[in-house]
């Protein structure tokens, strides 16, 4: 197995990279990520992701970060392929290159998970990514995965090998994020073989790009270690990603402590909560300061409703009305869904901010070192 990228390596690309922005990244007409991979309706969704990236270049972007969906590769096997590959071109056609995720641990419990139908997709108004029950509520149990059944965690590595190997060299990639949130819904003791096995199907592949899995509970005591599975994704990472919902001054110990325990290159793969007080205001400059690429959760309000806060947010205050929380605020996502901003002034910031980066990045092409 190809080793994990050195320090050298890891800095000399992030180095040849622009400040790298942008948002996670799902048309506003589709319900979920069923909607966004299947044959069903996709031409339509396809022409809403090329409206909505034209304005995620106008507002500055640069990349996006999608996850993708298994079970449409499996039962839509050709279709997926060839989906996949369009979108990138659509993406490209805005100068935007594309974050891919494929493992993801924020998962439902198997008493709540139903089979996967393909077609019209159900979505309940009001509630955060369209569903009454989702993991960002209180948990029963353990979140379900198809790991969980051994003959379908050998096909997820058909999966990795299939689309890494065929995009290894693309420079439409910028960053390989093979497992979202490792840990999340209670899965901490069952998902490192899944992690350590992606990391190793991607290192055969030997991939131009970076590889990285996230980090999401960082302890603000210092002397209080990352929990283990999210210690092993970052010593599997060749750039050490993180997310964090939380508060500027949060970030900012956050931020500080990666750079200490890691030394590499930092990015923020989920960020904006408006209610919890981490907002474009504060987070955006910050990122741009400190040249760690970030990628807000949401971009043009719709079915998937980001707009609306987690349902443990809900929980928490009914528990404990004295918390801090500003339910005023849109949670995520950035635009109206007829496109006009839900607060102007955010975009003009981070339009005033990617043209800073842009300013910064000719400024070094034309002197260099």
């Amino acid at each position: 197995m190809k080793e994990r990228w050195s320090k050298e390596k890891a800095w000399a690309w992030y180095d040849r990279q622009p400040w790298l922005r942008g948002c996670n990244f799902m048309s506003s007409d589709c319900a979920n990520r069923i909607d966004q991979w299947q044959e069903y309706g996709f031409e339509e969704r396809l022409k809403t992701t090329d409206e909505e990236l034209a304005l995620a270049a106008e507002t500055g972007f640069n990349t996006i970060r999608i996850i993708l969906e298994y079970k449409v590769w499996e039962q839509q096997h050709d279709g997926f392929m060839d989906r996949f590959e369009r979108y990138l071109e659509t993406a490209a056609k805005h100068g935007i290159r594309s974050m891919v995720v494929f493992g993801n641990d924020c998962m439902q419990p198997k008493e709540w998970t139903k089979p996967v139908v393909f077609g019209e997709q159900h979505y309940d108004i009001g509630y955060h990514g369209g569903r009454k029950q989702s993991q960002h509520g209180a948990l029963p149990g353990m979140g379900y995965h198809l790991l969980d059944e051994p003959e379908l965690a050998l096909k997820h590595e058909d999966w990795l090998r299939e689309i890494i190997g065929k995009y290894r060299e693309d420079a439409r990639i910028v960053v390989w994020d093979l497992y979202n949130e490792p840990g999340n819904s209670k899965r901490d003791p069952v998902t490192p073989p899944h992690l350590i096995r992606f990391f190793e199907i991607a290192r055969e592949l030997d991939p131009v790009q970076p590889l990285t899995a996230c980090t999401w509970r960082i302890p603000l005591d210092r002397n209080e270690p990352l929990p283990a599975v999210e210690q092993l994704a970052c010593e599997l990472s060749d750039v050490i990603s993180y997310h964090s919902y939380g508060t500027y001054d949060a970030n900012v110990q956050m931020i500080k402590r990666l750079q200490e325990d890691y030394g590499r290159p930092i990015l923020n793969t989920e960020w904006l909560a408006r209610s919890l007080h981490n907002t474009v205001q504060e987070m955006y400059p910050l990122f741009y300061l400190l040249k760690i690429g970030c990628w807000n959760w949401g971009f043009v309000a719709g079915k998937y409703q980001t707009y609306e806060p987690w349902n443990s947010v809900w929980e928490a205050y009914e528990k404990n009305p004295d918390l801090d929380y500003d339910f005023t605020k849109w949670f995520h996502d950035l635009y109206r869904p007829n496109h006009r901003p839900y607060d102007p002034k955010e975009i003009e910031l981070m339009k005033k901010y990617a043209a800073l980066a842009d300013a910064d990045e000719k400024r070094a092409a034309e002197n260099p070192v």
